[in-house]
């Protein structure tokens, strides 16, 4: 809305005031009761208004230029702070926008992040489960094929003490039954066979 002073409009208004202030002055001439007083401060009063409403016309008319000047420069400023601001405005919601865009992305792939994790997670379990069933069966492989070649190596050792034991046993038997004589028809009978053979 521009707002522009002219003469013409100028002259009305001044013309409103003297017509405003004849009138009422009139009308304070014809209801006083002193008369000449209240006649005279209001005369007085007129003058004043007038005065001042001339003076009011004689500013507006030198000013007029430099009044629709400064509100012409100061709509022009104020239409452009608005298209600024309408620019800005728009820029940022481009980028409230933009960051939503990126924020939505970025919650997205923390999401699949966080299903891929749950999902390694899940195989590693699993892995780890398989590989400690092969250890504890490789373990169980290992502690039986010890314990059979302890259980061979007791046995073979039983065995030889078994053995042994039955030498000594048998030297012993034959030590309290055979007599010196038995001794020496064995050794003789041995020798023959040695010499017989070669």
């Amino acid at each position: 809305m521009k707002f522009i002073v002219r003469p013409k409009q100028a002259t009305a208004v001044f013309l409103f005031f003297l017509f405003v202030l004849v009138i009422s002055s009139s009308l304070a001439g014809a209801s006083g009761g002193e008369g000449g007083h209240d006649k005279k401060q209001w005369i007085d009063f007129a003058w004043k208004t007038f005065d001042f409403i001339v003076l009011v016309g004689f500013l507006v008319w030198l000013l007029k230029d430099k009044i629709k000047k400064f509100f012409v420069d100061r709509r022009g400023e104020i239409k452009e702070k608005m298209e600024i601001t309408m620019l800005q405005k728009e820029e940022a919601q481009k980028k409230f926008r933009a960051y939503s865009e990126k924020i939505d992305k970025a919650s997205g792939e923390i999401d699949g992040i966080f299903e891929m994790i749950k999902e390694q997670g899940v195989a590693e379990k699993q892995k780890i489960i398989a590989d400690a069933e092969k250890a504890a069966q490789k373990i169980k492989e290992d502690t039986r094929a010890r314990l059979e070649q302890e259980m061979k190596k007791a046995s073979d050792q039983l065995r030889a003490e078994a053995v042994e034991l039955s030498v000594q046993m048998a030297e012993e038997i034959l030590k309290r039954n055979i007599t010196a004589q038995d001794n020496e028809s064995m050794v003789r009978q041995y020798m023959e066979k040695v010499v017989s053979k070669h």
